[in-house]
């Protein structure tokens, strides 16, 4: 198997049963696919050079940051929190900020946790995930939620391909 074909089959259904049923779809699947290709070829829960993202999804601290204070995907996150024994505490500036450091160490092996960030992350913005046939709208997106310090756009088109590819395959 895969790590691809590992992320599609057990991680992102795992991540789905931490989250509401609406954040569950195949776009959404195709999307989180597309960018942990994007990011680390679905090979590498730590950025090369030894730099400091984490996971497939390549989290950097900024973007765990997002998720846990976004108001659109913290009341979100929180349980799923809870269901993986992750404690957690908003209460002061430094306990959020620990709280933040340590979710960002975990998320490097643990796929899920990893899994629930990245759904997330896509979750707070405005327009629907794009299917298949729309690439450029997936780029945009991408883009707008990661916001890559050295973005590849050449490599976008056989990334959100390939992800549809095994999605299509699995489902039809």
């Amino acid at each position: 198997m895969t790590t691809l074909t590992y992320l599609f089959r057990r991680v992102i259904p795992a991540t789905f049963d931490l989250l509401p049923i609406p954040m569950r779809s195949v776009p959404a699947t195709a999307q989180l696919l597309a960018i942990a290709l994007q990011e680390s070829e679905a090979k590498a829960r730590r950025q090369g050079g030894g730099g400091p993202a984490r996971s497939f999804w390549q989290f950097e601290l900024g973007g765990v940051r997002g998720v846990c204070t976004h108001p659109a995907t913290r009341p979100h996150l929180e349980p799923a929190l809870r269901t993986l024994c992750y404690p957690f505490d908003w209460s002061t500036p430094q306990k959020t900020t620990a709280t933040i450091k340590a979710l960002h160490l975990a998320m490097t092996d643990n796929d899920t946790l990893a899994g629930v960030f990245a759904r997330l992350n896509l979750w707070w913005l405005p327009d629907p995930l794009p299917e298949s046939d729309n690439p450029d709208e997936g780029w945009r997106q991408y883009l707008r939620a990661w916001n890559p310090g050295k973005p590849h756009p050449e490599t976008w088109p056989a990334n959100f391909g390939g992800a549809w590819q095994l999605v299509n395959q699995e489902f039809s």
